[in-house]
């Protein structure tokens, strides 16, 4: 070996360092300790100076490997020498990478595309980071674009390269949060998931194993990359994983190793100890995509493996767990059986059958709990299975309140504790269902009346069963009498009650019973700190006197201290599922250690208070109820006063909508107008036509018979003007009254709501609205002046021809009466209209004053507007004196460098040089020109 690490230290030639290093990689598998204490300085320096032949390259990163790695030695080794190993490997990393320009030249070395050089580059730095991860990680994370040259690994179209770069990123994402970010954000998930679908998904190889192994690292307790996956919409690529056919021979080892990761990498993403919006935002996305109906196929399938089926029953637990969508969906899931059950009940049974395996009752219990966690829709349909109007009389369908009850009170220990447990979550925080509950009556034997559930339970206390048993109905009775007075009445109407709790707490009995004395001093302790006083001889202050003489206040808060001070206990506290070694060991809830917490303390408290102190506090909870009375009052005079504010908002709508129609029927009315003139003017062309054609004695006096006949029609149509006129005053009336209206509604809207700015450009557009309207009732007027004098016209006209065909009637007595008549109703005609003429007169007026002040205000807005134009040209003229200093200070500037330029020091002038070469462009154009 000290032969061949001088040839390779001191060969001139490529050819003799490569046999050398060749000669090395040969005896670093037997002679490992020897060829890694002398040959590792100059396998390298090989490194480092041979980069250009990628044979000797390759050599010495194999030797390296065999050195650094354990994987070797360890299928030769005997058990008692594995830590020997193991330490051999660290030391040998540990002195590689003492310098960091080691592992950033072995990351320069797995960018080469050549297999010899990459494969064993790669392989070289898995084991680095094997023996020595933290500080390997650091540097690769401190050296430039190192994770990424590794994620290219990934994209190698040789496959061999490509699964040792999954297996080397496996050890790099090892518990560090920063390179797991960096390997996400490279499109990690995107290589791995078309890795996963190449492979065949489930049915794949060790591959898809590797690479559900590094989503794993990826994801779990990293929250960015649980919501970048979930953004990236990569929940929905999950979906086909789970796609499992019904046949029962198509389950190998791999296929149920890859099928427990999948399961697991779902869990990951909707863990209990993820951020709560988190997970609810997963549970969504896994049901909107299909994911969880894919989960409960697998649950109700057949010929599926047992450990694959409690895994998938605790990843269905997580994904529905406080998700109400879920759950919801859960409970309408039925099993593929005649007649079809609910998957609740179908799991219920194979929780209390004592045949099942434990991992998968505790499982199904999970699932349960997870089912119930904040669903108190689903928590009342449990109890409403047990209450005696639901019950089905016939028999024929299993409820899941009959199995929880059936698995009360059977023989197995287990069952009893799954049961009561079930059953108290599903009166987890409900008051209602703890009364509700109260209802419910048992059968015990033929003949015997029916007993209620919970003297029951207190029965079967006293009867001194198993302790999981009795451990599991204290818990029961502690969740169902906390904070529900009526429940604790129910329980000390019972006289047996109280003396087995206190006989229970005194006695001195061995270690297994002191968890079932802490917990009998729990649950007094409770009907101590929610009794409503109502039954006269369990008062809480008789209680207290019993437990001082009987037990002594000291012995019982010791007692009560012994189920915190549980190893159980503390196991349970940890996290909500229910994992326990062996059966022996089932006996805390998750949810109970709460209540536990919660409990503890107020009951040591409310032991030693003293009747005077129960007092005050009963006198400061009805002032609290009092005050929370009055809040209540206030919220609902805040609601009725929103309610009223959107009733006032729509009739404001309302409102606006009927001026707008009131505008519509006005330009309708108006164009009808102009029709109605171009027929009058129509008539008028026609008369005088018939005028001029007609000149003879019978034409004149048909002439005067049509005179007659157009006088009555213009008659006519005067009086439909006049009532057309009043119609449009009255519409004006009433959209003056509407408008006041909403300028009021505005205002008093406007005062709390609206700034001062806001209010200007309302006077604007107010006042713009104004000119608008003044404009049109000033046309209008005009045209009914028009039309007025037009009139008079033709009224003189026709007093004329009356004139002029008087002497050529026979009858001139009667024409002349005839025509004064006319000549009557002609006047008192034209004396309306002057009236209707100085009506509207007045109001062209009264709508020029409003013109007026809108003008006021609209100066004072031109005025504000000066204003701001004055600062605009200040500010403009500020810009322009500091322009004016620039100017100065490049003159000083220039000055300086010519100063400098003369004492002789060089100076760039960009100027100058810029200057130049457009000169120099100017000569050649002029000699080209002259060319």
């Amino acid at each position: 070996i000290q032969k061949l690490c001088d040839r390779v230290a001191s060969s001139t030639l490529l050819d003799d360092r490569r046999d050398a290093v060749r000669a090395l990689k040969s005896l670093s598998k037997k002679y490992r300790l020897e060829v890694g204490i002398q040959a590792m300085e100059h396998l390298i320096h090989v490194l480092q100076t041979d980069r250009s032949d990628s044979e000797i390259i390759g050599y010495a990163l194999d030797t390296l490997y065999n050195v650094i790695s354990n994987d070797l030695e360890e299928e030769e080794q005997e058990e008692n020498s594995a830590k020997q190993v193991d330490d051999l490997g660290s030391q040998f990393t540990e002195i590689f990478i003492k310098q960091p320009e080691n592992v950033t030249l072995l990351l320069t070395l797995v960018e080469e595309f050549d297999f010899h050089v990459r494969w064993p580059g790669v392989k070289l730095l898995t084991s680095l980071l094997k023996q020595q991860g933290p500080q390997v990680q650091q540097i690769i994370l401190v050296s430039p674009m190192g994770v990424s040259r590794l994620m290219d690994l990934l994209a190698d179209s040789r496959e061999v390269i490509r699964n040792d770069g999954v297996l080397l990123l496996q050890q790099l994402t090892k518990s560090n949060a920063a390179i797991q970010k960096i390997v996400a954000f490279e499109n990690a998930f995107e290589r791995l998931l078309d890795i996963i679908t190449e492979e065949g998904n489930s049915d794949g190889g060790i591959v898809v194993e590797d690479c559900l192994l590094l989503l794993q690292n990826l994801l779990k307790n990293n929250n960015s990359n649980q919501n970048f996956f979930k953004e990236g919409s990569y929940i929905q690529r999950m979906k086909p994983w789970f796609e499992v056919g019904d046949d029962n021979c198509g389950w190998s080892a791999q296929k149920v190793t890859n099928l427990h990761l999948m399961l697991q990498l779902v869990r990951v993403l909707v863990s209990p100890t993820n951020p709560p919006g988190a997970t609810s935002s997963c549970q969504k996305a896994m049901f909107h995509c299909g994911l969880l109906q894919q989960l409960c196929t697998i649950l109700m399938a057949t010929g599926v493996p047992a450990d694959i089926l409690t895994e998938t029953i605790n990843t269905v637990s997580e994904v529905i767990r406080g998700c109400q969508t879920n759950q919801d969906y859960f409970a309408s899931v039925n099993a593929p059986s005649n007649p079809p059950r609910p998957a609740i009940v179908v799991l219920l049974m194979s929780m209390v059958n004592e045949r099942q395996p434990f991992v998968l009752r505790c499982a199904v219990l999970y699932c349960f709990q997870c089912f119930l966690y904040k669903n108190q829709k689903g928590q009342g349909e449990i109890v409403s299975t047990l209450l005696p109007s639901t019950i089905d009389a016939t028999g024929n369908s299993v409820s899941a309140g009959q199995l929880l009850c059936g698995g009360l009170f059977s023989t197995d220990s287990l069952s009893n504790w799954c049961a009561a447990v079930a059953l108290a979550h599903a009166l987890q925080e409900n008051a209602t269902l703890k009364e509700q509950l109260l209802r419910v009556q048992l059968a015990t034997s033929i003949g015997n009346p029916p007993v209620s559930l919970l003297q029951q339970c207190t029965n079967i206390l006293s009867q001194g069963s198993k302790v999981q048993t009795r451990v599991g109905l204290l818990m029961l009775l502690c969740t169902w009498l906390s904070n529900c007075s009526i429940a604790v009445t129910h329980f000390l109407h019972n006289p047996a009650n109280v003396p087995f709790l206190t006989g229970q707490i005194a006695e001195n009995l061995g270690e297994e019973e002191q968890l079932v004395q802490g917990l009998c001093a729990l649950l007094l302790g409770i009907s101590i700190y929610y009794n409503d006083n109502s039954l006269e001889n369990y008062r809480k202050e008789k209680l207290k006197q019993l437990i001082e003489k009987r037990i002594g206040r000291e012995n019982f808060i010791e007692k009560l201290g012994f189920i915190s001070k549980h190893e159980l206990y503390s196991r349970a506290a940890q996290k909500p599922q229910p994992s326990f070694s062996s059966p022996d060991h089932m006996m805390f809830d998750h949810e109970f250690t709460k209540l536990v917490k919660e409990l503890e303390g107020v009951i040591s408290k409310a032991i030693y208070k003293s009747s005077e102190e129960d007092k005050k506090e009963e006198e400061v909870k009805k002032t609290l109820e009092q005050h929370d009375n009055i809040v209540t009052h206030y919220k609902k005079v805040i609601r009725e006063q929103d309610q009223e504010l959107e009733e006032l908002k729509q009739r404001i709508n309302t409102l606006t909508s009927q001026n707008e129609q009131l505008q519509a029927t006005v330009t309708q009315q108006v164009s009808q107008i102009q029709q109605h003139k171009d027929q009058y003017n129509l008539l008028k062309v026609q008369l005088g036509k018939d005028t001029q054609h007609h000149n003879s004695h019978g034409d004149t006096l048909q002439m005067n018979g049509i005179q007659t006949e157009e006088v009555s029609k213009l008659k006519e149509e005067l009086e439909e003007w006049k009532n057309k006129h009043e119609l449009l005053q009255g519409q004006l009336k009433e959209k003056d009254s509407v408008i006041e209206k909403l300028n009021s509604s505005q205002l008093e809207m406007g005062a709390t709501e609206q700034s001062l700015q806001t209010s200007r450009f309302g006077s604007l557009e107010h006042s713009n609205e104004l000119q608008k309207e003044l404009e049109v009732l000033r046309s209008q007027i005009q045209l009914q002046s028009a039309e007025i004098s037009r009139l008079q016209m033709e009224n003189q006209k026709l007093q004329v021809m009356n004139t002029t065909a008087d002497p050529m009637l026979g009858d001139g007595s009667a024409a002349a009466a005839k025509s004064s008549e006319l000549e009557g109703q002609l006047e008192q005609e034209i004396k309306e209209l002057k009236s209707q003429v100085k009506a509207l007169s007045e109001e062209k007026e009264s709508l020029k004053q409003q013109l007026d002040s809108s003008t006021s205000t609209v100066a004072i807005l031109q005025d504000e507007n000066s204003k701001l134009q004055r600062e605009v040209a200040e500010s403009k003229k500020e810009q322009d004196d500091l322009l004016v200093l620039l100017a100065d200070q490049d003159q000083k500037i220039s000055a300086q460098k010519m100063k400098l330029k003369d004492l002789g020091a060089p100076v760039e002038d960009e100027d100058d040089t810029e200057s130049g070469d457009q000169g120099d462009e100017d000569e050649d154009e002029d000699e080209e020109e002259q060319d």
